[in-house]
């Protein structure tokens, strides 16, 4: 094969990767206009531009600006974030079965925010759920759970006979324990106390603020951006840590940052959402299958992917048995769990 061939080969897969994106989000725009749109009180595509623009009111205006448009920014940011967190997770310990579900660290922070809302006082308790009075300090006690679970995995991973399924039992073990801690809570918590949190620990973007939003995508584009910049370095890991040790790369201190910075964005999905499994596990495999493994593409990729898998699941989850509103967690565990069985039993590494 000459080296022309070899080039042309090159940039149509580079042009592929590139459409891939560029598809992914006109897919989010889409699925963005729909959400908008549908529901109880159906607002018209068409006055949406003026809407979003500020120059239309009423009835219509306020659905959009009150209830649906701050729902489908944390859809967005919450997907966003855990399918990034997953497709690091899966590059730093190559180990395609692992995301922050599969591993415990969703549990750890889930844990942690219950910790911080039944016995800090973080939350207040409510008929329609968990209103956070204290988003921040939430999410630093889901973080300090998380870290928890992270520093156990990061500590198996070090051990030189630590196989991917060691790696996936011990994050079962890690979250079953974590979830006996969460149940442990429940068991003192008062009957409204009680009725909330089991709600939480559903998943659900219903109950966001604009403040949450806010918190939330801080710590998402900030983490996707330090994640952009490490491409490289993760790609270099896919390759072994020999390998990468060789071409300059710090494999110990970027393994472990890249494992921090995930715990951190899924203890603030968790701290203000609840637990939503399974998008990062799902979304990396779809995008890797579609784009290849080049991290460069596939973290911004996943990002988007994930943006619109969480969106149209929770557009879905609101929507087909109207009026009845399902929490989204349902309904990713309901996509996800179907696929995460088929990885086990197909057992394909993708390194």
């Amino acid at each position: 094969m000459s080296n022309t061939t070899v080039l042309d080969d090159y940039r149509t897969h580079l042009e592929r990767r590139r459409w891939f994106v560029v598809g992914s989000l006109l897919a989010l725009v889409a699925v963005a206009a729909v959400a908008l749109a549908t529901g109880p009180i159906a607002v018209p595509v068409a006055d949406l531009p003026a809407i979003l623009l500020g120059r239309a009111d009423g009835l219509h205006a306020r659905v959009v600006w009150e209830i649906r448009l701050p729902r489908i920014v944390a859809a967005i940011g919450a997907g966003l974030g855990l399918a990034v967190a997953g497709v690091v997770l899966q590059s730093v310990l190559r180990n395609p079965l692992a995301s922050p579900y599969t591993l415990g660290i969703s549990q750890a922070a889930a844990f942690g925010a219950a910790f911080a809302i039944v016995v800090l006082g973080a939350g207040t308790a409510a008929n329609s759920g968990i209103s956070l009075s204290n988003p921040y300090l939430t999410s630093v006690a889901a973080f300090l759970g998380s870290l928890a679970s992270t520093g156990v995995i990061f500590g198996v991973a070090k051990l030189r006979r630590a196989t991917p399924e060691t790696l996936i039992l011990t994050g079962v073990a890690l979250a079953a324990f974590f979830t006996a801690g969460t149940t442990t809570l429940e068991y003192f918590a008062t009957n409204v106390e009680l009725a909330t949190l089991v709600f939480w620990k559903f998943g659900d973007v219903s109950q966001t603020t604009w403040r949450f939003d806010a918190l939330l995508w801080t710590v998402v584009a900030l983490a996707t951006l330090y994640f952009t910049r490490r491409a490289w370095d993760y790609n270099v890991l896919d390759a072994g840590d020999e390998t990468a040790r060789s071409l300059g790369v710090a494999v110990e201190r970027t393994r472990l940052a890249g494992m921090l910075v995930a715990s951190l964005v899924t203890a603030v999905v968790v701290a203000l959402f609840g637990i939503i499994g399974f998008v990062g596990l799902v979304v990396p495999h779809i995008v890797r299958r579609l784009i290849g493994g080049d991290e460069r593409f596939l973290v911004p990729a996943s990002a988007v992917a994930g943006g619109v898998l969480l969106l149209a699941a929770d557009t879905a989850a609101r929507t087909l048995l109207s009026p009845i509103v399902l929490p989204v967690g349902v309904v990713t565990s309901f996509v996800g769990v179907p696929l995460f069985v088929y990885l086990i039993l197909r057992g394909r590494s993708y390194w």
